[in-house]
């Protein structure tokens, strides 16, 4: 496991476009997501143990905030073939075993992940009602090595902003994570194999 830290993606970025296949069998894409008052995308895997720690709150916040109208997406991009633990099949397992509402997608080329500049599992993406970047950054203070409850604090005051058209603030704390697991040849060049630990 490599700790890795966010890229912090400049903000104002445009949401970059994606059609991934879901673990219910359908196609999402980014382009139906329009409309609603924000777009959250968390590139997150089943393995990492940064993201089984913020599992039953991901499940949490997600719903709250679809009911909200909320367009969350899910995106797993690791190379499956290095981690089958990460596959598409286990994918579905995880969505249930977690109660996940929202698609949880496949990115089998990585191409999506490079697009946002994904780096870690889990990265989160907070974009507003015209899918312009307003958040990227942690979902809270919490590490699986700390007795830091998981509030989603961070995350849950840039998608309140968001969704009430107020500014996020502009101070964020990067995410920390297990590494994206690049396919042999594809890691792409914002890529730090050293991580930050």
């Amino acid at each position: 496991m490599v700790k890795t830290n966010s890229t912090m993606l400049p903000l104002g970025t445009k949401a970059p476009d994606f059609s991934l296949r879901s673990v219910d069998g359908s196609t999402v894409s980014r382009s139906e997501l329009q409309g609603a008052p924000a777009l959250l995308v968390i590139f997150m895997c089943n393995h990492c143990p940064y993201v089984i720690h913020v599992a039953p709150e991901l499940a949490r916040l997600a719903a709250e905030y679809q009911s909200q109208r909320v367009a969350v997406v899910g995106i797993s991009s690791n190379d499956v073939s290095a981690y089958p633990q990460d596959s598409p099949e286990q994918m579905v397992h995880e969505a249930e075993l977690r109660g996940y509402t929202f698609p949880y997608l496949y990115d089998e080329d990585q191409e999506v992940a490079k697009a946002y500049h994904a780096a870690c599992t889990p990265d989160f993406y907070v974009f507003d009602a015209n899918q312009e970047l307003v958040y990227r950054g942690q979902l809270d203070d919490s590490r699986p090595d700390t007795d830091i409850p998981v509030t989603g604090a961070d995350l849950r005051a840039a998608l309140d902003a968001a969704v009430a058209g107020r500014p996020v603030k502009v101070e964020q704390q990067p995410s920390l994570g297990c590494n994206i697991k690049w396919a042999a040849g594809k890691e792409p060049s914002y890529f730090d194999p050293t991580g930050v630990g």
